[in-house]
């Protein structure tokens, strides 16, 4: 999994992405920071916004990053008022 992740890195590396697939991601505006950052460095924000270490989420598979990214929308959102009983 690991070696296919790698080969992945290196192609979109290599991809130029049109201004439509970096302006917007299914309806949410980007930041146009956001819209130039590359892959690595669009990891580092996410490890210094949830403090994690240096590389922990680059270094990550494709699901587990995503997974994560469920999990921490999960607990920011909290139970919902249906889960609560209301």
């Amino acid at each position: 999994m690991s070696v296919m992740g790698n080969l992945y890195v290196w192609l979109d590396k290599r991809v130029k992405y049109t201004d439509d697939e970096v302006s917007e991601v299914l309806g949410l505006a980007i930041d146009p920071d956001l819209q130039t950052s590359s892959r690595y460095e669009l990891c580092r924000r996410v490890e210094n916004e949830f403090k994690l270490d240096k590389e922990a989420f680059w270094t990550l598979q494709s699901t587990q990053k995503i997974r994560f990214a469920v999990q921490s929308v999960r607990n920011m959102k909290g139970p919902s008022k249906f889960e609560m009983g209301y």
